[in-house]
């Protein structure tokens, strides 16, 4: 369910782009870089929001912008209703970078406690979050181990507990479960829902679509510095003109009217339909109670969104954007 719909979640962005452009320029005569062009998208309160793209395609920059690493040359970013150039912007934000060096003589323990003394938190107020934070990432029984013994994997959970340590409004998160085990992806996918639950925004940046599909209320596809598509997931991998019907066909021969549609699969205990129009399934039933066949189920066919991923990049190089 989308979290602009989802009961208790204000309405509010705490992320919002217009217009935004950077561009890197080059010297010695090449060619300067579009990593951003006229980028436009809003993320709200409450909801987990998945940026995809391919490489190149401008979600680092566009992360970079948010958190005042780098300018834009011109348009509109606003973190927490203020701008990159105000520290206050990030105040109530955590970040996990993609590919992130930690000190390898620090403890995951000592990690925390050094990140809520850059918080400005005193002992108690460590103290009390940094245990807790362990064992919700699972790494309470290697809190006093030296983060050079680390796993890909642990590095991954020990990230994502810094990144939450300060209780933030807002984490954004590049490649959270990059080199994490099957068990453990699934346990840091519980740990992204229960803080979503809490209220709390999530901005996703990876190339994982299955892990962004289970567990994201909205998308934005960014190509070539653009972005070319903002949807909901249920929008992005529904098919609203496919149906897929469950019935007791049998050897019946089923013709579906041109101006209806046409049959895409048929079996005898299941008919996939293309339809002209959404209102044309209702005929499609018509006709299988005419028949007198017992229907099971009549719903929207689903693809994944790895589907609806490439088929948008395709659209989008056939209408020249690419």
């Amino acid at each position: 369910m989308s979290s602009c719909t989802r009961q208790g979640v204000a309405d509010v962005n705490l992320i919002k782009i217009q217009d935004l452009t950077k561009i890197y320029l080059s010297g010695l005569r090449k060619a300067s870089i579009v990593a951003l062009d006229r980028a436009a998208l809003e993320v709200r309160q409450g909801e987990i929001f998945g940026l995809l793209g391919p490489n190149g395609a401008g979600k680092t920059t566009l992360v970079k912008v948010l958190l005042g690493v780098v300018r834009a040359t011109t348009g509109q970013a606003l973190l927490n209703g203020l701008p990159p150039t105000n520290p206050e912007s990030r105040r109530k934000v955590g970040f996990l970078p993609e590919n992130h060096r930690f000190p390898a003589h620090l403890t995951g323990l000592g990690l925390l406690e050094f990140s809520g003394r850059l918080y400005g938190f005193s002992p108690e107020e460590i103290e009390s979050q940094a245990l807790p934070l362990l064992q919700t990432v699972g790494m309470d029984r290697w809190a006093n181990v030296k983060i050079r013994r680390y796993s890909k994997g642990m590095l991954q959970r020990i990230g994502l507990a810094q990144a939450m340590m300060g209780n933030p409004d807002l984490l954004i998160l590049d490649e959270p479960t990059d080199g994490v085990d099957p068990v453990g992806k699934a346990e840091i996918r519980q740990v992204l829902l229960k803080l979503r639950g809490e209220g709390k925004t999530i901005l996703l940046n990876s190339h994982l679509l299955s892990e962004v599909e289970s567990i994201a209320d909205r998308v934005a596809i960014l190509v070539k510095g653009r972005v070319v598509r903002v949807d909901t997931m249920e929008a992005l991998t529904v098919r609203r003109s496919q149906y897929e019907i469950e019935a007791a066909i049998g050897d019946d021969v089923l013709d579906i009217p041109a101006e209806v549609g046409r049959k895409v699969f048929v079996s005898t205990d299941r008919l996939v339909v293309e339809l002209r129009d959404e209102n044309k399934i209702n005929d499609v039933i018509d006709e299988l109670r005419r028949r007198k066949i017992a229907i099971h189920s009549v719903k929207p066919l689903k693809i994944t969104l790895e589907q609806s991923f490439f088929e948008t990049l395709a659209e989008d190089r056939t209408s020249g954007g690419a």
